[in-house]
């Protein structure tokens, strides 16, 4: 008799940058249901969003308290949302972020939601916007392929 391996749901906490605090978040919603973006990493485990949020607008008031928030509904996985890589410009205060909340709160920190959407792709492409060694590490979950891109365009 073998004995089944349970594995526990992930609880996903989004962050959004405060530029887009109107978004309904029906990309973040379809990436992480299709497994797409930086949600492909969740491709053979449960995983559901559980808390949705912006970061407050710069520099970020929000993150000082929202992952604790998070943290007591059961939240492991904080994502950046994707807005914060494609924005003109991407958010400066990410790095500082990720290790805030990482060694505050121990929770594992996500660059990116959805798929980068092929419009913005070729505007930072052209603008040379992530030459960094962050940002090119930072974007390269939300990457896809072109395909994937113009479906979210």
């Amino acid at each position: 008799m073998t004995i089944p391996i349970v594995m526990e749901k992930i609880k996903i906490g989004i962050i959004i940058c405060g530029r887009y605090q109107t978004c309904a978040g029906g990309k973040c919603f379809r990436s992480l249901q299709n497994r797409e973006g930086a949600f492909e990493m969740y491709k053979d485990q449960e995983a559901e969003i559980a808390a949705f949020t912006t970061c407050g607008g710069c520099p970020g008031g929000n993150i000082e308290y929202t992952p604790e928030e998070m943290k007591k509904n059961g939240v492991t996985h904080v994502h950046f949302a994707t807005g914060f890589l494609v924005g003109y410009p991407p958010c400066p205060y990410m790095d500082y972020f990720e290790k805030f909340i990482t060694e505050k709160y121990g929770m594992k920190v996500i660059f990116g939601t959805h798929p980068i959407p092929q419009k913005y792709f070729l505007t930072h492409q052209a603008l040379q916007t992530w030459n960094s060694q962050f940002l090119l590490e930072a974007i390269g979950p939300t990457l896809a392929n072109q395909q994937t891109r113009l479906a979210y365009d």
